[in-house]
């Protein structure tokens, strides 16, 4: 049930991110969800897409060097506290959350988690377990 990110490589000086965000705008591709990460060198833009092997072509043609990731993705309650029974079941099953992101679902009144960690079987088991639902790429890109 995972679902599948696209990173985006950038180098990190100003005006990149305009001009990669510029690419997608041109070609109509919706970015769903997005987050950056950033180092001296470079930066890292995570985006979710409902078109994913459009936005692949169409960052690939303009020259950006991409990868495409498997990640685990959870609706979570937009409540106080709803962040926190996500994570806890992660962290009592034993599985490292390399990164995160989160994001609101628009009408649904949910919120949404995406997060990258090495055993994505075994986090969604003990997210399956603790009572979480699993979101599907489906379900994410028609938001």
């Amino acid at each position: 049930m995972s679902v599948k990110q696209i990173s985006v490589f950038l180098e990190n000086r100003p005006g990149t991110l305009c001009e990669m965000t510029k690419v997608l705008a041109d070609e109509n591709i919706d970015m769903r969800a997005f987050s950056l990460a950033e180092t001296s060198e470079f930066g890292i833009a995570r985006i979710l897409v409902k078109d994913l092997y459009g936005a692949l072509t169409v960052l690939k043609n303009a020259g950006y060097v991409t990868a495409i990731s498997e990640a685990v993705a959870v609706a979570i309650p937009d409540v106080p506290g709803g962040l926190h029974s996500v994570i806890k079941a992660v962290a009592d099953a034993g599985i490292n959350l390399e990164y995160m992101y989160c994001f609101l679902g628009g009408q649904s009144g949910k919120a949404y988690l995406v997060c990258k960690v090495p055993d994505v079987a075994g986090a969604e088991e003990a997210l399956s377990a603790a009572g979480a639902r699993l979101v599907d790429q489906e379900e994410l890109t028609e938001l």
